[in-house]
């Protein structure tokens, strides 16, 4: 399939982590096979997504380049990459400057990792100062249980309350937190580098929906960045997990990217 015809809109890219319980390795296919402009690759449990060899030979094999890293930063990952976690973050700059990618996408530390938390705004502008490669910080949530609430990231789960070069908007993420997502999205401004496009309802859960299927201002959002001076990528980021087959998941991911081509192409005009 044609990729995107304009030179000038913003990429729109698959994240591996989309395509769970399926592999890495299927993300490229579908990714080729639906016509995504590129990939982000969720460094994670599947051991070909930590082989920057076998990364790349996939990108070449599929023709479909790797446009961001997302750092080893989920409870499930813990281990991966090494237990400390400057050193999972320089194994990731190290991953996007050899593949070409230009973002690596980092979560706010947990809370728990108390001197990792004190120190992360200031090493993630020494880190961001050594390299061509963005380090977009991404905005995350309270974790909630029934009546009950818990910060779990530091500083903040909150991104733009600190100071950094660069940041990531998870659209799934602001459903979560029940936030104001238009708003926070205006208090990054210029610095917003990054976007994981998904949809959700407000749910305690992370959702992930396909946009649309939520209340999230995502149409309202890709039209604003067509508009824009915006040079960062697009990247769908959904949980398919509940698909009943390959065929459907697939079905789910390329109504995401139409969708986002769709509007991009409204707010171009």
């Amino acid at each position: 399939m044609v990729r995107n015809p304009s030179s000038s809109a913003p990429k729109v890219a698959l994240s591996t982590a989309s395509v769970y319980p399926e592999s890495t390795a299927t993300a490229f296919e579908i990714a080729a096979r639906l016509g995504y402009d590129g990939v982000e690759v969720m460094v994670w449990t599947d051991p070909v997504s930590q082989d920057i060899e076998a990364l790349r030979r996939l990108s070449d094999h599929h023709k479909v380049p790797i446009l961001a890293v997302h750092a080893p930063c989920l409870l499930i990952t813990q281990r991966v990459w090494s237990t400390d976690p400057w050193t999972k973050l320089q194994r990731a700059q190290a991953a996007a400057e050899k593949l070409g990618a230009s973002t690596v996408v980092v979560h706010p530390p947990f809370r728990w990792q108390r001197q990792y938390a004190r120190d992360f705004v200031s090493g993630i502008w020494r880190m961001a100062d050594e390299t061509d490669v963005r380090f977009a910080v991404e905005n995350m949530y309270p974790w909630r249980y029934r009546d009950r609430e818990m910060l779990a990231y530091a500083p903040e789960w909150d991104v733009t309350k600190d100071d950094y070069r660069h940041f990531t908007v998870d659209l799934s993420h602001t459903a979560t937190a029940r936030t104001d997502a238009s708003a926070m999205i205006d208090r990054m401004g210029e610095r917003l580098a990054h976007i994981h496009l998904a949809d959700g309802n407000g749910s305690a859960k992370d959702e992930h929906l396909v946009p649309g299927r939520g209340t999230q201002p995502c149409a309202e959002l890709l039209t604003g960045l067509a508009r824009s001076s915006f040079d960062g990528h697009i990247v769908i980021e959904v949980n398919t997990r509940r698909a009943m087959s390959s065929a459907e998941r697939e079905a789910d991911l390329a109504e995401a990217l139409a969708f986002t081509r769709r509007h991009l192409a409204v707010g171009s005009r």
